[in-house]
């Protein structure tokens, strides 16, 4: 099996602006062979996909001990680097961040996802204290094993529809991404956007690696390489594709 360590390396090089890494998220270890196989480079969980999977809401829902079970038996499932989607870090605390980073860094995952949203509350952390809770995730992922990549979210633009977003909404994401960045991130998340201008605009002025969601309204990966996107991930799309061809089957035996 390849090293934690290698591992986290490779995935940090596969952070190219240009030639961005492409994440089909995977929900358990079923689908983690599955896209593996594909011809992946590496894999990530989605929050939504696994918690629904297993019957529990998005936003935290799903109990951090199962998270954590399910990424191990990802994890042992493939030999790829995996990144876990960790949402708000189950807490607002600096505390509560630290161990669930710990105890997910720990598994042997090369990074994780770690959102701005007050998960179960109303409207995203200040830049200041989101600031300190991703220096808090910093502390902790380094606790364990240097350089661990914490790609860092703004649920700026998801909190709002495609056609309300704003130049203001684009200069706060970038102030954002430049808190993150000082305090540890090592790419940065925009859920949402969707405008080509806005996105060539985030990832010219932005240092990290800029995430962009392959949502049905956003534009074609082709045209997300264009505009300089370094890494593009599906969310519960895949999952829900899944679905719909499942119960399409299963109605037609049933007819």
């Amino acid at each position: 099996m390849t090293s934690q360590a290698s591992s986290i390396k490779k995935f940090h090089d596969l952070h190219i602006p240009g030639n961005p890494i492409m994440l089909y998220n995977i929900w358990d270890a079923g689908s983690a062979k599955a896209v593996s196989d594909s011809g992946a480079k590496a894999l990530a969980t989605g929050s939504a996909p696994v918690a629904m999977a297993q019957g529990f809401a998005d936003g935290e829902q799903f109990p951090l001990e199962l998270a954590l079970a399910n990424i191990k038996r990802i994890l042992k499932a493939v030999d790829l680097p995996v990144t876990m989607d960790l949402e708000g870090g189950y807490g607002a605390d600096a505390e509560t961040i630290e161990s669930t980073v710990k105890q997910a860094i720990s598994t042997g995952v090369v990074g994780f996802n770690f959102e701005d949203q007050i998960v179960g509350g109303d409207g995203l952390y200040d830049t200041a204290t989101q600031g300190t809770r991703v220096a808090a995730a910093r502390k902790a992922a380094d606790s364990v094993i240097a350089s661990a990549f914490i790609n860092a979210r703004t649920d700026i633009f998801l909190k709002h529809k495609p056609d309300a977003h704003t130049q203001a909404m684009l200069d706060e994401a970038i102030e954002r991404a430049h808190a993150y960045e000082q305090a540890g991130a090592d790419g940065f998340f925009a859920p949402g956007l969707a405008d080509e201008k806005m996105i060539e605009t985030l990832c010219e002025q932005v240092n990290l690696p800029v995430n962009i969601i392959a949502l049905p309204h956003v534009p074609a990966k082709a045209k997300l390489i264009e505009l300089g996107v370094a890494r593009i991930s599906y969310g519960p799309v895949p999952y829900r594709k899944m679905l719909k061809a499942l119960a399409q089957w299963a109605s037609e035996e049933f007819a």
